[in-house]
């Protein structure tokens, strides 16, 4: 909010900060004359009722919390619409800001310890806990008061029962998610596991250690690191000042002791224990009981002597134990940011960087796709500024820059974390999978399902690998770079299986230019640090021992987890390990692959056909309303007629690239798209297979949508350079088509009215998806049908309506064509979870063809039904030292 903006009796000053669950302002109270902090919900959560819902028990949460050593709540503010939390202000550095100075003085530190113990103490009474107190959540003020802020993450305790979370979503409080600060999470925090009070009383033994060293007590160089720390060493005692009071040293360590049945139970009494110690009395005291030096020479001699002994014959017996021992498994997740949800697409939606400590994904809402990165240190994620509307994201080696795919533009991009504008890199005609290699150098599988090389700053792309049709070869997808980037793995679709995870995975050698076959039954492989090859097949990874140096399986698989979102139809399954042995994934089913043909009445009532579940996607109905011609999706994408009198369905393609049906005018040939040489073109064939193929254009990435009522010309998407998708129309016996939109923006999908006189299109021209219609061949205006989203415009064959989706909503909006074009208020008929296809994997609205059709009469729709429509993950799952598991790192 900028200066000056009013809420209620509040004015806005100026911004304080950012945190997870909100951003702060300093504002004056024009009624009382005084300065307090405002804080409220992120804008893009403002629409979200179970946010919104949490914010105002926040508020409840800290009313109750009247303490003078928490910071006050002064009220609750939503005049203007906004809800805002109204508090006190506190001017002073944060603890934090104190130690970056160094040590603080020890009495200073048992006062601010003395106070930050009373004030929690006082919230434990209340029954709720802070679970991320740190020296940045502390603040001491200008009269040297102590404030605890920031309960943004407490946890309301219920006697009796399991805690129920104040703030945050349900998902990230249940068992087996973590959630706070790494270096102040207790150890049964750290292990996802439920917590009570004693996660503070932990939480505040590092705080004071940090106070009193000027360091932390938990270090490292990766979140992984720094858990172990938590897990299995002692901080670093000798850090602690010579002259530090031995009851406060024994504070501490009770403060810090892992076993939680072990540990002070209650902060309260730590607080008395401060307030007792009188640093000149203490002192005085461990002088008077210290003995002399020249007095304990002779004892410590011999207990020298025989503590030598023993630990010599423990490291002997015990040493190699040590070194065997696994390092410990800790579990969490990562809660989708908003209302953003991972879903599956033609790439991976996520990935971790080499060093485990960072982790990047795409979150879908309301249409468009955004990046977003998770430091895994700290408690939530970050937007990445430039990355919007981004898909496949991929770490550079040094975890400092992401590439990834702009939607919509075709474009790979290099985007630095540390600012700036996204690179671009290259051009694509689809992708299906990303490597980067150390030395920036990019390998990316195309849409053609070859794989083609990239310099580290651009330029000319070369083919690296194109697939072999005499060895049954289709498509290659998901390249990964092997440690070394000698050898480059990736997963190959075959003509002898339906299914992406039916495939193999082959391994290509750099230096020898040899290939040979890995993995057979099995997609989307990465190399576990532990000496694996881990791969996905139906929903499950399994791992095989394998040999880097000379690139060989040296085992025999074993299924290693179940429960990864895959998708079977595109053989990507959303799961990466880390070089340190991390493995993050999203949980979900195998996706895509058990599709069912439905007709859909006017009311929703749904009836079957009698065909068996198959990837099918986009089907047509014929002239006659005979026939159905209906892409089959899966290793391959072929074309087939279903023949309803008799339940015959026939294939028709067999080059495992064809897409997107289309009936020509008379219902006798058949056009369809195909990259079977090369980049998507247009092609036409007789559906009686009387006649070879034919190319319908000399041009390439084009998807045909539909013909004009006589024939005379086709309307096409085409990904055109430097304007993303746009429409083009192409004349029978024309050498070139022309463009009827184009812009900036994305324009896809369209279709010609009965008449032949308009022509409906979708555009994210507003910044979504919109139906609009222009009049052919034009020029006109240009008439949006759609009042509040929409995609796949189909003209009912009569006239008179048109049909789009908004969502899962059918819509349908009562027009009349010719010289103009009226259009009534758009109306929903029926809703229901019906696949979209391309429209939503591929980034609305792009080269998209509709996934559904009408019937002439418009009485009946022919849907899509997925098994796993609607699937998405809420979540993502991370496991440090997941590797460690599968057999020693190497």
């Amino acid at each position: 909010m900028l200066a000056g903006t009013r809420l209620g009796a509040y004015e806005v000053i100026g911004p304080l900060g950012r945190g997870a669950m909100g951003e702060v302002y300093r504002a004056r109270d024009l009624k009382l004359n005084r300065e307090v902090a405002i804080k409220v919900l992120p804008q893009e959560l403002m629409a979200d009722p179970d946010r919104r819902h949490r914010f105002e028990r926040e508020a409840q949460l800290l009313a109750s919390l009247n303490h003078p050593h928490i910071a006050h709540i002064h009220g609750f503010e939503d005049a203007t619409g906004t809800p805002a939390l109204v508090m006190e202000l506190v001017e002073g550095p944060t603890v934090a800001e104190r130690i970056a100075r160094g040590p603080i003085a020890l009495g200073d530190s048992l006062e601010i310890a003395a106070q930050i113990a009373e004030g929690m103490a006082a919230a434990h009474d209340r029954g709720i806990i802070h679970r991320d107190l740190k020296p940045a959540n502390v603040k001491v003020s200008t009269t040297g008061a102590v404030k605890v802020l920031d309960f943004g993450i407490a946890k309301a305790i219920d006697a009796g029962r399991e805690a129920l979370d104040t703030v945050m979503t349900m998902p990230a409080t249940e068992a087996g998610v973590i959630v706070g600060t790494a270096s102040y999470m207790s150890p049964e925090q750290a292990c996802g596991k439920p917590v009570d009070h004693r996660t503070d009383v932990w939480a505040f033994g590092c705080l004071l250690y940090e106070m009193l060293t000027g360091q932390r007590a938990f270090t490292g160089g990766t979140t992984a690191e720094i858990l172990a720390g938590v897990l299995e060493r002692e901080p670093d005692w000798s850090a602690l000042a010579p002259g530090t009071p031995v009851p406060l040293r024994r504070l501490l360590r009770r403060c810090l002791e892992k076993d939680v049945n072990k540990r002070l139970r209650d902060i309260g009494d730590a607080r008395f224990d401060l307030l007792d110690m009188r640093v000149g009395d203490v002192s005085a005291t461990e002088s008077r009981a210290r003995p002399s030096l020249s007095a304990l020479i002779p004892g410590l001699l011999v207990a020298s002597a025989v503590a030598a002994i023993a630990v010599a014959g423990w490291m002997l017996m015990a040493g190699s134990r040590r070194e065997a021992a696994p390092p410990p498994i800790v579990r969490f997740s990562i809660p989708m940011p908003g209302d953003a949800v991972l879903s599956s697409t033609f790439n991976k939606q996520l990935s971790i960087s080499r060093d485990g400590r960072r982790v990047a994904f795409v979150g879908l809402e309301r249409g468009r796709r955004s990046l977003h990165v998770r430091h895994l240190d700290r408690a939530a994620s970050d937007a990445v500024a430039g990355g919007g509307n981004g898909n496949a994201p991929q770490f550079s080696t040094d975890g400092q820059s992401i590439i990834y795919a702009q939607v919509g533009h075709e474009t790979l991009a290099r985007l630095a974390l540390r600012g700036g504008a996204p690179v671009a890199v290259t051009k694509f005609e689809g992708m299906r999978g990303t490597a980067v290699a150390t030395d920036g150098t990019i390998v990316y599988a195309e849409g053609g399902g070859s794989l083609v090389r990239v310099p580290p700053d651009g330029g000319n792309s070369t083919t690296l690998l194109a697939p072999n049709a005499e060895r049954g070869e289709r498509s290659f997808v998901g390249p990964v770079f092997l440690p070394g980037d000698h050898a480059l793995i990736f997963s190959v679709a075959s003509t002898d299986v339906e299914r992406f995870d039916e495939g193999r995975v082959d391994v290509l050698d750099s230096r020898t230019n040899e290939r040979r076959t890995l993995i057979r039954g099995g997609m989307d492989a990465r190399y576990s640090p532990s000496g694996h090859l881990v791969y996905a097949h139906h929903g499950s990874l399994h791992a095989v021992a394998f040999d880097l140096a000379r690139l060989q399986v040296t085992g025999e698989p074993v299924k290693v987890l179940d429960g990864v979102f895959m998708s079977v139809t595109t053989g990507q399954a959303e799961f990466d390990i880390s070089l340190d042995g991390t493995l993050v994934y999203a949980p979900g089913p195998s996706e895509g692959g058990d599709r069912r043909l439905v007709w859909v009445d006017r009311t929703g009532k749904p009836d079957p056909l009698p065909l068996p579940p198959r990837g099918y996607l986009h089907p047509r109905l014929s002239p006659d309303e005979q026939h159905l011609a209906v892409e089959v999706e899966g290793a391959s994408h072929d074309l087939y007629t279903y023949e309803f009198a008799r339940g015959l369905l026939t294939k028709l393609t067999f080059d495992g690239v064809s897409h997107w049906p289309l009936w020509m005018p008379k219902g006798d040939q058949l056009t369809f798209r195909s990259s079977r040489f090369g980049p998507f073109t247009m092609w036409r064939m007789p559906v009686d297979r009387s006649g070879p193929d034919e190319r319908l254009a000399t041009g390439e990435r084009q998807s045909p949508a539909s013909w004009s009522p006589d024939g005379t010309a086709v309307a096409f998407t085409q990904s055109s350079p430097g304007t993303s998708a746009d429409v083009y129309v192409l004349p029978t016996g024309a050498d070139a088509p022309s463009p009827f939109a184009q812009s900036r923006f994305a324009e896809g999908a369209p279709r010609f009215s009965p008449d032949g006189r308009w022509v409906a299109y979708t555009s994210n021209e507003s910044g979504r998806p919109e139906i609009y219609a222009q009049p052919w061949p034009g020029p006109g205006p240009k008439i949006q049908i759609s009042t509040n989203g929409g995609t796949d415009a189909v003209w009912s064959r009569q006239g008179g309506e048109l049909f789009y989706r908004q969502g899962d909503d059918m819509m349908s909006a009562a027009v009349h064509t010719g010289d103009r074009l009226t259009v009534a208020r758009p109306v929903m008929l029926w809703s229901g979870r019906y696949s979209h296809g391309m429209s939503t994997s591929c980034g609305p609205p792009g080269p998209t063809s509709s996934n559904y059709d009408v019937n002439a009469d418009g009485t009946r729709f022919l849907m899509v039904e997925d098994s796993a429509q609607g699937v998405v993950a809420h979540e993502i799952h991370v496991i440090v030292n997941w590797a460690h598991q599968l057999g020693p790192i190497k």
